[in-house]
């Protein structure tokens, strides 16, 4: 049984995926893709580590999946992809932390609260980057997540 890793990058109409196996010392690149047009024409695309598509699905145009629904689809996927294998951790970007958070840090609900307060200074990221985060510490919050916090907060240093 291996180790997994996944990457998550949620924005306002898409999340992007990338799932890491750990391979001895070294984590590789497994699978990745993303499901766009969240709110409009969801589609989701997987591609293996040759780039070629492993996994596709559309919903259909006027469907409004949004982060949930395509966290549901994705967590179901990933559970597919991993078989026997063990996800050992999801890493998430954020774009901004303000003076507060200026590298990856661990996420709990203060974290997120915090993090919260930093919407005015991105109003059209941060909301649809922790909105991920909280489905999933609510779905499973057994897993831990890191919040790997963009430049952003460091050019405010």
């Amino acid at each position: 049984m291996a180790d997994a890793i996944v990457v998550l990058n949620a924005g306002s109409s898409s999340v992007k995926f990338s799932l890491f196996m750990l391979e001895g010392k070294a984590l590789e690149l497994a699978v990745r893709g993303q499901i766009e047009g969240l709110f409009t024409n969801p589609h989701f695309i997987a591609r293996d580590r040759a780039g070629r598509v492993s996994a596709e699905k559309s919903w259909g145009e006027g469907v409004k999946l949004g982060h949930a629904g395509a966290l549901d689809h994705l967590v179901a996927y990933l559970k597919e992809q991993l078989g026997g294998d063990r996800l050992i951790g999801i890493g998430h970007r954020v774009v901004h932390g303000g003076m507060e958070y200026a590298q990856p840090v661990r996420v709990n609900v203060a974290v997120i609260e915090a993090l919260a307060k930093f919407v005015p200074l991105a109003p059209l990221h941060q909301p649809n980057n922790l909105e991920p985060i909280r489905l999933l510490l609510e779905r499973l919050p057994e897993l831990p997540q890191v919040a790997n916090i963009c430049a952003i907060s460091g050019l405010l240093r």
